[in-house]
């Protein structure tokens, strides 16, 4: 059966999408040829991106972060505005992303499961209030409240805990879905690869252009971008 046919005969599609669904939209992912943890800098990305840095280097980290983590020029791809548009259509249950650019919102998604945060949100660990993206990008050093708080995107770094609303919202879409789409994701990182042991339904389908740990499980695997997929749909 084709991925035509499934996306067809499917009425509650989930997606759970990678840093994969992104680079189309000129945003590098992490562990490629080109991506971030094979460049080179004072300190690992991993290092970089955790919360003991943030706490103990926040100039550094967000020397980085402006760098590297705020695309604010990226704009939605063809899978992004397909997934939008199956939405709006009755198909697709939820979004489920690793990524935290908040292109699936751009395009117009609405039920969006960000299991890692979104550098759209970010607040002063003080007093609680909000700052946009804009905002930081457009900063000098470390960004202050005018509270005198330090602020700090509502992105999960390593050794953070996910979001448990965020989390319950995700595993009861995964396993209400009669179909799981899942691309651009290695699917090594946990806890979020995990999600997928929560499918029930009918069709899993893989679209990664490297193999994966979960091949053999899945009733399709296409081994190519997705943009080369969701051009053909």
């Amino acid at each position: 059966m084709t991925l035509q046919e499934m996306i067809h005969e499917s009425r509650k599609i989930v997606f759970f999408g990678g840093a994969g669904v992104s680079t189309e939209s000129g945003i590098p992912d992490f562990r490629s040829e080109d991506g971030l943890y094979r460049q080179t800098y004072a300190y690992p990305p991993e290092t970089i991106l955790s919360a003991s840095f943030f706490h103990s280097h926040p100039e550094e980290f967000y020397r980085f972060y402006r760098d590297k983590m705020l695309p604010l020029w990226a704009k939605p791809n063809a899978a992004h505005r397909k997934l939008a548009e199956w939405e709006k259509e009755g198909k697709l249950l939820a979004v489920v992303t690793q990524n935290i650019d908040g292109l699936h919102q751009a395009a117009g998604s609405k039920n969006v499961f960000e299991l890692h945060g979104s550098i759209h949100r970010n607040h002063c660990l003080k007093c609680g209030r909000s700052f946009s993206a804009r905002e930081i990008a457009e900063s000098d050093g470390v960004p202050k409240c005018p509270c005198g708080g330090t602020i700090k995107p509502d992105v999960v770094l390593y050794g953070e805990p996910l979001d448990e609303r965020t989390v319950r919202g995700a595993i009861g879409a995964i396993s209400s879905a009669d179909m799981l789409l899942v691309a651009g994701t290695s699917l090594t990182v946990y806890p979020a690869a995990g999600f997928l042991a929560y499918f029930r339904g009918k069709y899993l389908v893989l679209i990664n252009r490297d193999e994966t740990p979960l091949d053999d499980k899945c009733d399709l695997v296409l081994h190519e971008t997705i943009g080369e997929v969701f051009s053909q749909l």
